[in-house]
């Protein structure tokens, strides 16, 4: 009896101080290790980095959201041989100046014209910003293999824009024919278009895949380091400069889309980039700014209009503004530190030393060792002063006195053009084809 009370009694204890193990509900039972041995796992974090890291990505996460909402597509994964892809792709879908230059009746101080009337139809149509890039490139291979008159000049602008269109844009927002046609004034017929596009196409090789100054940018601003909503508006007004001159065609998109960024950094006083900048960008650069000091005020009319919208961020009063107030881009140039002078054994010239060095310890005949000039903590702070770019209200531009701060139809309305290019057979008090289409 003693020893089957004390059975029970030892089976008591243990049944009520170590309680079996339940079984887990999903089948596997979680293994509880000793905190006193070591564990081959991987280190755990502190709350507050894992907090840390955990929050960075969810606002990761978010901008990638925000950007796809947009029709941003970002493939990570394969960012590097994107690019390499792209900068194989855009030298070989380059023009040449020098063929341009042959021409016997296009001249260089057309070209402005031409463009100035390719931004307004493409403003009008509502089309995708790499849709005006490939029709500028589009143009400057056909120039460059063809020869062009006068009378057909615009002729191949139109029809660059209706391939461009149907390449990188919805079919709804494509121009029609018809569309060309009332643009033109019926200055061509319908087969004209339909012949000309066969033409540039057949010449181009029907090579369409250019990437764009603004595919460049768009991948450079949706990196690791998202670039604010002003900085990107600043450098597409400053990219859309550059097709209106010859000095900006021999550069390459990325190049340019760089060089605009880097501009436009540096006119919205953010950190500059240094390690990013190539020497290529910074000629660009140079060019920009030099033109923007010189001839601001000869900008285009449409172009400076259509930026100085407010979901532009007024991107084109902010740096016309600015070039006004006589700002100017400043480079960052390193002076190289001095190095001491080292004593030549053989030599029997005494070193020139300090005034304030005494006879007796000038024995050594050993110079003083010069001071190290001292240089701010950021090397790039001085070299802008925020007083050029403050009080803009007080600005506006003579040709923005009417501008509309509310657009209608998704920020871009439709009766925006006026046509107003007598060289280029203008519509004047006409409306656009679009809302004639409508009504």
């Amino acid at each position: 009896m003693k020893d089957a009370s004390t059975a029970t009694t030892r089976h008591s204890r243990n049944h009520f101080i170590y309680p079996k193990k339940r079984p887990s509900p999903h089948g596997v039972s979680k293994s509880h290790k000793s905190p006193l041995l070591p564990s081959n796992g991987p280190a755990r974090r502190s709350p507050r980095s894992a907090k840390s890291a955990i929050l960075q990505q969810r606002q990761r996460e978010a901008q990638i959201l925000a950007l796809r909402r947009e029709g941003v597509l970002l493939e990570e994964e394969y960012r590097d041989e994107i690019q390499y892809y792209m900068h194989n792709m855009e030298r070989y879908t380059m023009s040449s100046t020098q063929s341009m230059d042959q021409q016997p009746e296009i001249r260089w101080h057309m070209r402005p014209c031409l463009v100035d009337f390719l931004v307004e139809i493409h403003f009008t149509f509502r089309l995708r910003p790499e849709t005006l890039y490939l029709t500028l490139n589009i143009v400057d291979r056909y120039v460059s293999r063809r020869i062009v008159y006068i009378k057909h000049y615009q002729l191949v602008g139109c029809a660059a824009l209706w391939i461009a269109a149907k390449f990188e844009d919805a079919k709804e927002r494509v121009p029609t024919v018809q569309d060309l046609v009332q643009i033109c004034r019926e200055t061509y017929e319908e087969s004209a278009f339909i012949q000309m596009e066969g033409h540039v196409l057949s010449t181009i090789q029907w090579t369409l895949g250019h990437p764009t100054a603004e595919a460049w940018l768009r991948m450079m601003c949706c990196g690791p380091c998202v670039e604010e909503p002003k900085v990107q508006h600043v450098a597409r007004f400053l990219m859309e400069i550059t097709l209106f001159y010859r000095e900006f065609i021999k550069y390459t998109p990325s190049s340019i889309a760089l060089a605009a960024l880097t501009l436009a950094r540096f006119l919205c006083d953010k950190p500059r980039r240094v390690w990013e900048e190539t020497e290529e960008c910074l000629e660009v650069v140079d060019h920009l700014d030099n033109r923007l000091s010189k001839h601001v005020n000869d900008l285009s009319e449409t172009l400076v209009k259509k930026y100085s919208y407010a979901f532009y961020s007024k991107a084109a009063t902010f740096v016309v503004h600015y070039y006004l107030q006589g700002g100017r881009f400043a480079r960052q140039t390193f002076v190289p530190l001095p190095v001491t002078p080292k004593r030549s054994p053989t030599s029997s010239v005494n070193t020139p030393m300090s005034c304030s060095t005494s006879v007796s310890d000038a024995s050594d005949d050993m110079p003083l060792t010069p001071t190290t000039p001292s240089f701010p903590s950021d090397p790039f702070t001085g070299s802008c002063s925020s007083d050029d770019k403050e009080n803009m209200t007080s600005f506006e531009p003579v040709l923005n006195k009417h501008r509309v701060d509310s657009a209608p139809e998704q920020y871009l309305p439709h009766d925006f053009v006026a046509f107003g290019r007598p060289a280029l057979h203008s519509l004047n008090n006409v409306v656009s084809p679009r809302a004639a289409l409508v009504s």
